[in-house]
């Protein structure tokens, strides 16, 4: 793409429009200073003998436990020691207080207390005969089975559980981390949106989703995975620091996403299912969702299907962009049996279909080309599916904790290809982009007394592929890995956590032109958690990273490419992130350094010299963070700062197209309170992007806020109402990872102006 820079502009003083956008951030952080002055108000104390009616998902305990206070009316008191390393059944139905807890806490070893409207959590108690006896008051739950994760130092990772992302109610991946700085999702459309995380796209990082390998280099102006966040339980990310079994590749770092489980949503035999809707006001975009699912004598099933239809939307100005309209279905379906001897197999299938008018380049609004033959539009059909078998033990013994995966992952863009064909009209012929991913591992995890160790193997055999009605032979180039890896997680002692491990990969790759090459490698990583006091402790992490030869896009795959005799290089990366965290009573505080190099990694051209194209990139920043945590509500302020550069120079996000874009700071407000005897949870938050400069570029900034209220009535338990206004103050703005804003001839495409969001959720 033929692309003009935008001159920087030097700007001495605040204009009266950013002073509005101040004024406004104002009276947003004093509502959500309100938030935070209403957990010291008296809190009403529920009965402990009535019965509420809870839904609670299986999740790490202290989550779970804040959850149990929002929904049950009660403060709830818990040393952060107490619930390290132990997770929660799922609790559903209308129970009591002690009910509801028995099932909560089944298994922990812990006693608990309600005293005055608050639930006292106490230690694990001994499991040996002379251990502490319970204080008076309080209830002890029977030592079952203990399932939790093992000890992990986690120095750069970010779990969104399922409780956050009910919270959030996400309608596209940008929702799912709205709220975290160090994580920007590009473009305004679910179609063309792409992830940075620390300023790197996804492609650089190892994507899995329900443990499945993601190889999806179609397109790069489509989308890397397209996702329905309605159908997500949790995602986890680990920025820059991969451990050795998140799977080869993983150059700077890892994402996770986990869809919906039935254990998720009932503790016990029985079945479920749920109706839900909502509507859009700006783009008159209505959408519905189906669910079902049912647990019996071992056996599992669980379906969804959403499907959105809407038109385009107008930004903030008021304009309409064209090509935005939402076409969207998607579906999720599980089976799986668990005999008494805790051998579980599963099979999922998840797929993603949107259809409709994009952009000619889906990413961005419209690029002036100079080419009279390009449409300003054209249709595209994304389609994504993943399938998924794993066979575990969930009652392992000894040193047999195994794990059996195979998958199949799959991604393709269908959409016309224009060109010249001398009269300057527009001329076309079909093109598909497809990529492929059959994967697996297999793995056993070693428990010890203080932490375990994993080891298995893993493999893919990727391939992409353009397939054309001109072309009478696909172009494509394919991958095969063979890995082994192992990694521990170790406690050594109490105020430590150690986490490092490594993997040997042998790659073997075949160009387009039927020529291959086979190289192997070392990666490694090592992290480590160390209290230095019961409130402050320090992280430390490095990886080495090992990833082969990337495959290249499908869409410019050209049969005729000159690899040379040595063929691509080898793409390696190396990592470092350092940082504190301070927790105290609910207050928490976190600062943290990070840096990524990758050496010769590949973004071929389809000219004829140019499959080997490769860049060095680095990004390098901080993160600070600081916040209130009450049973009933939060208020946090995350900020990040990421600079960018590809071959040393400021990143551009042409140049950077599956590598990484310029980010500069970006500050995040969040807030909720949840009034449990009126079922009533209100929250909020903000985006704030300063101007930032890099390079000869300047990035305008922005100021966005959005609010929120949900509703569970008492008498119509398991109906949810919800009503969001997303962008109160109709900014006319692009995301800051979005395509094209540094250059001349690229008009962004905008977000969506004013909406109000409104939507129902009915489970029974």
């Amino acid at each position: 793409m033929s692309s003009t820079r935008v001159p920087a502009k030097q700007d001495a003083l605040i204009s009266a429009a950013w002073r509005r956008r101040l004024s406004a951030t104002a009276c947003a952080l004093t509502l959500m200073a309100g938030f935070s002055s209403l957990p010291v108000r008296a809190q009403v104390a529920a009965e402990p003998a009535a019965a509420r009616s809870y839904d609670i998902p299986a999740q790490p305990l202290a989550n779970a436990l804040r959850a149990f206070g929002r929904q049950s009316g009660l403060q709830v008191s818990l040393a952060a020691e107490a619930a390290r390393g132990a997770s929660s059944v799922a609790v559903s139905g209308r129970l009591t207080l002690d009910a509801a807890l028995a099932q909560l806490l089944g298994g922990t070893g812990l006693s608990y207390r309600i005293d005055n409207g608050v639930v006292v959590v106490g230690d694990r108690l001994s499991a040996v005969p002379g251990g502490v006896a319970p204080t008076e008051g309080s209830t002890v739950i029977g030592e079952i089975n203990v399932s939790g994760e093992r000890p992990r130092a986690s120095v750069s990772s970010v779990t969104i559980d399922a409780e956050e992302l009910a919270a959030r109610n996400p309608s596209s991946i940008a929702d799912v981390f709205r709220d975290t700085a160090g994580i920007s999702v590009g473009s305004s459309m679910p179609t063309s949106q792409k992830v940075f995380v620390n300023g790197l796209e996804e492609t650089t990082l190892s994507v899995t989703i329900d443990g499945s390998r993601q190889n999806n280099r179609v397109f790069h102006h489509n989308a890397t995975n397209l996702i329905d966040p309605q159908l997500l339980r949790s995602v986890t990310v680990d920025a820059g620091i991969a451990p050795a079994d998140a799977g080869p590749g993983a150059l700077a770092g890892s994402i996770a996403y986990e869809t919906k489980a039935v254990k998720d949503l009932l503790s016990e035999d029985g079945f479920g299912g749920q109706v839900s809707g909502g509507y859009d006001s700006n783009s008159r975009t209505v959408t519905t969702g189906l669910g079902g699912w049912a647990m019996q004598d071992g056996f599992e099933f669980l379906g969804f299907v959403n499907y959105g239809k809407g038109e385009n939307y107008e930004a903030g100005n008021g304009e309409t962009v064209r090509g935005t309209e939402t076409n969207l279905l998607s579906g999720l379906g599980k089976f799986a049996y668990e005999a008494e001897s805790g051998d579980r197999f599963e099979i999922s299938h998840e797929r993603v279909r949107d259809d409709a008018e994009r952009p000619y380049r889906a990413n961005a609004s419209v690029v002036t080309t100079g080419r009279a033959w390009e449409p300003r539009y054209r249709n595209y059909t994304l389609d994504r599916d993943n399938t998924v078998f794993t066979y575990t033990d969930t009652t392992p013994e000894g040193w047999w904790d195994p794990t059996i995966r195979l998958a199949y992952s799959h991604s393709a863009v269908e959409t016309p290809i224009f060109f010249n064909d001398g009269s300057g009209n527009p001329a076309s012929y079909a093109g598909q982009g497809e990529s492929g991913s059959l994967n697996g591992r297999l793995q056993n995890r070693f428990s010890f007394e203080n932490g375990d160790l994993v080891a298995g193997l893993d493999f893919y055999s990727d391939r992409i592929e353009l397939d054309t009605a001109r072309d009478a032979e696909d172009a494509a180039e394919k991958a095969r890995n063979l890995g082994f890896y192992t990694q521990a997680r170790l406690e050594p002692f109490e105020a430590m956590r150690l986490s490092f491990g490594g993997r040997a990969d042998k790659q073997w790759f075949e160009g387009s032109t039927g020529q291959t090459w086979d190289h192997a490698g070392l990666s490694g990583n090592a992290s480590v958690e160390y209290d230095l006091t019961s409130m402050l402790t320090a992280k430390v992490g490095a990886s080495h990273v090992w990833a082969g030869i990337p495959l290249a896009e499908a869409f410019i795959m050209n049969p005729g490419w000159t690899y040379g005799a040595a063929g691509p290089e080898i793409t390696t990366a190396n990592n470092v992130v350092t940082g504190l965290e301070f927790h105290h009573n609910g207050f928490t505080a976190e600062a943290s350094l990070f840096r990524s190099r990758i050496r010769d990694a590949r973004v071929a051209k389809w000219a004829a010299a140019s499959a080997n194209q490769n860049y060095d990139v680095e990004t390098r920043g901080f993160a600070l963070g600081a916040g209130y945590d009450w049973i009933t509500g939060f208020i946090k302020v995350k900020y990040a700062h990421v600079d960018a550069e590809i071959d040393g120079k400021p990143a551009d996000s042409d140049t950077g197209n599956y590598l990484t874009t310029s980010v500069g700071d970006i500050i995040i407000l969040s807030g909720g309170h949840t009034f449990a005897d009126w079922g009533l949870t209100i929250g909020g938050d903000i985006e704030i992007a300063p101007e930032y400069q890099a390079g000869a570029a300047t990035y305008r900034p922005y100021e966005v806020v959005n609010l929120y209220g949900e509703w569970k009535p008492e008498r119509l338990p398991h109906m949810t109402l919800r009503a969001e206004v997303q962008n109160l103050f109709n900014e006319t703005y692009a995301s800051r990872a979005t395509y094209g804003q540094e250059f001349g001839n690229v008009t962004p495409l905008h977000e969506q102006g004013r909406s109000f969001l409104f939507s129902v959720k009915a489970t029974f």
